[in-house]
């Protein structure tokens, strides 16, 4: 199985790539979403979570209040790493499973760690969405509100722009019309093709 990383910063516009990737009836393995699974209330992630940081860390409906506990991690490293300790092998290990299960032609692992967490490691290509940090914080912030230090903090966590764009093998730069993005997109879905023929 062809697999294509595909990774960037917060408000690069992964979501969008993602999304024009699945139109394609390309297989999308989603880090966020996995991220979230992991956490679901009743899971033995989530009772670590909430004895590590209190229970005033979930909701009212018992789900984890990923606004506070992003706040949290992202103004203290060390809260961070003990976080990412517990979290990032069970991703690893669902991400491994839903690799395994996917069936279309070529599959995309969309991460927004992907070069932070050995997670590289189950792909053979790196796709990087690229925006200015200046965009990235506008999109954010226009997109999900909140403080705007917690924002420059997640900004500041993730991999340094120059060093993603050093390990892509391809890069979109989304600074574009969507209509521009969806071109490129399409080349690329139609460059991956090829080569999940060549893997085979």
């Amino acid at each position: 199985m062809f697999i294509v990383g595909l990774t960037g910063g917060i408000g690069s516009g992964k979501s969008t790539v993602t999304r024009y990737f699945q139109n394609f009836g390309v297989c999308v393995v989603d880090a966020d979403d996995l991220s979230r699974e992991v956490v679901q209330p009743g899971s033995k992630a989530l009772d670590e979570v909430a004895r590590h940081f209190g229970s005033t860390i979930l909701q009212t409906n018992g789900t984890l209040d990923r606004s506070q506990l992003r706040q949290i991690v992202f103004t203290n490293p060390t809260e961070k790493a003990w976080l990412e300790g517990l979290l990032h092998p069970l991703i690893a290990d669902l991400i491994q499973i839903r690799l395994t299960a996917c069936g279309s032609a070529y599959c995309v692992l969309a991460s927004p760690l992907l070069l932070e967490t050995d997670q590289h490691k189950f792909v053979d290509r790196v796709l990087v969405v690229d925006v200015s940090e200046e965009t990235q914080f506008t999109r954010t912030f226009n997109r999900d509100g909140g403080d705007p230090m917690t924002i420059r903090a997640i900004i500041a966590s993730q991999t340094e722009r120059n060093m993603r764009l050093k390990r892509a093998d391809d890069i979109l730069i989304n600074e574009r019309s969507e209509a521009a993005l969806k071109r490129e997109v399409t080349d690329l879905h139609n460059q991956y093709l090829k080569f999940a023929v060549i893997d085979e």
